[in-house]
């Protein structure tokens, strides 16, 4: 970078002029600068110990007293303008230095096919589809979607849901433990009923909901179960809730996912957190019978761990797993299929 060889004997002539004059050009050198090395030898041309500053300086003694008040002002001045255009200068030349080192760094991945070759597009999961089903009629009957924790307590699995630890049905989930706190505190959800727990102890009455989720047990995998599935659990909690309300909204559902033709029926059953609890089946077009799900009024004892006085509100409350909905809506004959993730079987849907 060239600098101007008259600057420094302007400089040096020690008049207010002169010194505004040699910094205007000083400036202009600095934002003329191409690199950094450029602003570097100037910023040291300039305001170094030996540069033009310095030495304009060193001779302000020389001048006429009444000249020197306003050179050392305006020398001042130019200093403060220097040293802002150096800095200026670095910031234009480093950003320009990042954009060019991106620009040569940069790689382009993006995947090129031939025009002839049909794209492969990914699709929803089976599963995945049933479950966005599902949610979609429960949120077109008034009811919200919940979602909870995979990893729960004992509280909130058990002994909220009237399931105490000395309870023989509590076997019957066939847990799976975690190794944090206390033993037997800390498991992975066997069910998606905690949400509703956790829904009922933050939100006041009247409550309609739905909680769909992955679920685990101890289950060995087979054409029919699987130790990692997915539930969907409703629960409806209002004044004056009965029994026919719980046989209507099932009847409902049943109806908008395998059409109004498919009947439901209700068969006595046994659950610690319903009272009474029935079994809800479907009718195949065969006339037989095929089971979907649990359901049940909503036990006191449960209203009353969430802080709802039963008294007062009253609930029913259903369940039924989200892969054996998808294994019967599309007559499949082993439910690991879903799991096993082969394309061939999965691109049919």
């Amino acid at each position: 970078m060239t600098t101007d060889p008259d600057a420094r004997s302007t400089l040096s002539a020690q008049s207010t002029s002169s010194v505004e004059q040699a910094t205007v050009e000083a400036v202009s050198q600095l934002e003329a600068a191409t690199d950094l090395e450029a602003v570097a030898a100037l910023e040291h041309k300039f305001l170094s110990r030996r540069g033009w500053f310095a030495e304009a300086k060193s001779r302000i003694g020389a001048l006429d007293p009444a000249d020197r008040a306003a050179v050392g002002r305006s020398l001042n001045d130019a200093r403060s303008q220097l040293e802002a255009a150096v800095k200026a200068a670095r910031a234009r030349l480093s950003a320009s230095l990042s954009e060019d080192l991106y620009a040569a760094e940069r790689l382009d991945l993006t995947e090129r096919l031939p025009l002839k070759v049909p794209l492969s597009r990914g699709r929803i999961h089976p599963v995945t589809a049933a479950r966005y089903r599902l949610e979609d009629v429960f949120v077109g009957m008034g009811y919200s979607v919940e979602e909870g924790p995979e990893v729960e307590s004992a509280w909130y699995n058990f002994e909220a849901l009237n399931i105490p630890d000395w309870h023989p049905a509590r076997g019957s989930f066939d847990t799976i433990f975690v190794n944090l706190g206390e033993p037997e505190e800390v498991m992975l959800r066997s069910h998606t009923s905690p949400v509703q727990i956790r829904t009922m102890e933050n939100r006041k009455p009247p409550i309609y909901m739905v909680a769909p989720g992955r679920t685990f047990r101890t289950d060995t995998a087979d054409a029919t179960h699987l130790p990692a599935f997915n539930q969907i659990e409703g629960l409806a909690i209002d004044r004056n809730i009965t029994l026919g309300d719980l046989a209507g909204t099932i009847n409902t559902f049943v109806g908008e996912l395998f059409g109004r033709d498919v009947k439901t029926r209700l068969r006595p059953s046994y659950f610690p957190f319903t009272e009474p609890s029935a079994e809800f089946d479907i009718s195949r077009p065969d006339g037989s019978w095929l089971e979907l799900g649990g359901c049940g009024m909503v036990h006191p004892n449960v209203l009353r761990s969430c802080g709802i006085d039963p008294e007062i509100w009253q609930g029913f409350a259903f369940g039924f797993g989200i892969d054996r909905l998808a294994v019967m809506r599309h007559e499949i004959d082993d439910i690991r299929e879903f799991v096993n993730n082969d394309v061939r079987f999965l691109s049919q849907f």
